[in-house]
């Protein structure tokens, strides 16, 4: 996840593979303090080719301001976990 500074109009090549990067809306991965915190609606650049996300800087602070007030959320998802065990 990458904070980038951007207009609506301004298309970046993928810092990592070149890929074209499209503007989306996602449920952003958001870490904040050792937590990890999921948020949905997110207007994000994301890179067609490997999947990389940046957020304009605007939005990156209102993700920040959401994770401070992460007390005050009520929605819980849980999901399976499976651990990893390595082919032998």
């Amino acid at each position: 996840m990458k904070k980038r500074t951007a207009s609506k109009t301004t298309r970046y090549p993928c810092e990592f593979c070149d890929g074209k990067v499209e503007p989306r809306i996602i449920r952003a991965e958001f870490h904040y303090q050792r937590e990890i915190i999921f948020i949905d609606g997110v207007p994000a650049w994301v890179c067609a080719n490997c999947g990389e996300q940046y957020f304009d800087a605007l939005v990156y602070k209102q993700m920040e301001k959401i994770a401070e007030a992460r007390h005050l959320i009520r929605k819980i998802v849980s999901f399976p976990l499976a651990e990893f065990q390595p082919v032998a």
